[in-house]
């Protein structure tokens, strides 16, 4: 087919029959613009599911002061689960783009999002609401962290190898933007009967001196929105009709090697990004118990998600393998700082200290998040190249064709792997603090793997001679 009448069958159907993205000519003429459209769509639908996927984060914090009795390892838990599910749902959505279409896909798990958003609204109205009720509710909550894996996946099919750090930084790093919205925005709305009588009745706070909370506009919040953004890409995305595949076909990844190394990669940057954003309201709480910990508890998650763009932009210039090395360097270092800040043994500690150590941290975090994505098409593109190195023009086309579809199920397979940090790291906290009194021991963990992931991405990637340079 020719580029001419690629728009007409895009019209017809929404599906992009020809989509040469090293046709310089047809990338400029039409390719860019189908691409910015269905990157702006996606966009707001990520940050959706980033908001449901860890609202739990700040729930958890006002549930015992409307009358819910929750041991703090049980709030842990609720706090942790939606990281446990979204990351296993994750696997399971990092295939699906080029079996179901890209726009297909998006519409359905968009829309999912209502069913733990209604399902949160209607349980936190009564404090009888049974631990196991809230436990299924927190799982439920991981189809927004499942989407990030499909979304990812379905960007990185749009734009040509160049422009994949930028656009996988902003789809990423935009959507990131649910996490700091959440823990900004839901502090405001349970404040006031936004929704009116349709809302339901506030909860009385048990403290001292009273009050009322709207506990559940924590979830009804983000209803007509969520409506919004599936009609929005049910309208205007596309699927694209070279990027279909099977599982079987997808399931290569599970044989190259270098789809491991930057699963482990991943879980250091994505990882932690998500897992501090969903454990550090409660851990400020349990450390400094004075503090407001919802006032506070956005920015690190803000900030991370802001700089993403820019770790994927800068990726682009000087190279995704040298900005993830000094990188890691520097995440070792915050975590170095933030572990030197806490209280010990209830005393001393400084919570400003504490508290920007941790931003660094998440700012760092960011950057990773998108100089290992762009790691990725780099690698593969790499690698079918050569295999395909000696071959006629048939070869090279499908060697393009091989590695844009195997980084694609890598990003997402990755972000599977590295978003169970979800759960891991409120678990950690958790353990530590049950263990020893303190989360000293949690962070020395982390610091381990800052180091690891450091030397993995020298050796395989940075270092002269390596073995895949990106």
């Amino acid at each position: 087919m020719s580029a001419g009448t690629a728009p007409a069958a895009t019209r017809a159907g929404r599906v992009l029959v020809r989509w040469d993205l090293e046709d310089r000519a047809f990338w400029e003429a039409e390719g860019k613009r189908i691409a910015t459209r269905n990157l702006w769509i996606s966009i707001p639908a990520l940050l959706l599911s980033f908001a449901v996927w860890m609202v739990w984060s700040v729930v958890v914090v006002r549930l015992p002061e409307v009358g819910f009795r929750y041991t703090t390892d049980q709030l842990f838990w609720l706090a942790a689960l939606p990281g446990l599910s979204g990351a296993t749902l994750r696997i399971f959505y990092s295939f699906m783009v080029p079996i179901v279409g890209g726009r297909m896909w998006t519409v359905l798990s968009t829309a999912s999002l209502l069913v733990p958003a209604i399902g949160m609204g209607l349980a936190v109205q009564d404090p009888k609401t049974s631990f196991q009720t809230m436990l299924l509710l927190a799982l439920l909550c991981g189809f927004g962290g499942g989407n990030f894996a499909s979304s990812m996946a379905n960007i990185s099919f749009f734009f040509p190898k160049e422009q994949k750090g930028t656009a996988l930084g902003l789809n990423a790093g935009l959507g990131n933007l649910g996490v700091s919205t959440m823990q900004f925005v839901v502090p405001l709305v349970i404040t006031a009967g936004v929704f009116g009588a349709l809302g339901g009745p506030p909860q009385q706070l048990v403290r001292p001196g009273g009050g009322q909370l709207w506990l559940q506009n924590a979830g009804f919040v983000w209803v007509p929105f969520v409506l919004a953004s599936t009609i929005a890409a049910w309208l205007g995305m596309n699927d694209i009709a070279s990027a279909k595949a099977s599982f079987r076909e997808q399931a290569v990844i599970f044989r190259r090697k270098h789809n491991w190394v930057m699963c482990w990669l991943y879980v250091g940057t994505f990882g932690s990004f998500i897992g501090y954003s969903a454990g550090l309201p409660l851990l400020i709480k349990s450390q400094f118990p004075g503090v407001d910990a919802v006032r506070y508890a956005f920015l690190g998650p803000l900030v991370g998600a802001l700089v993403r763009p820019v770790g994927g932009w800068l990726s682009d210039k000087v190279g995704g393998a040298r900005v993830t090395f000094w990188n890691f360097l520097a995440m070792a270092l915050a975590a170095a700082g933030v572990l030197a800040f806490l209280p010990r043994d209830g005393q001393g500690g400084s919570f400003p200290a504490f508290l920007g150590t941790f931003i660094l941290l998440f700012l760092t975090s960011g950057v990773g998040n998108g100089s290992t994505f762009r790691m990725i098409p780099v690698i593969f593109a790499t690698f079918h190249e050569r295999r395909s190195a000696g071959g006629g023009a048939e070869a090279i086309a499908q060697s393009r064709k091989d590695a844009a579809k195997e980084a694609a199920a890598v990003i997402g397979f990755s972000s599977a792997v590295a978003a169970y940090g979800a759960f891991f790291i409120p678990r950690a906290f958790g353990f530590s603090m049950s263990a020893t009194g303190s989360p000293a021991g949690a962070f020395l963990g982390f610091i381990a793997v800052y180091v690891s992931c450091l030397a993995l991405t020298w050796w395989f990637y940075s270092r002269r001679g390596a073995e895949a340079p990106c």
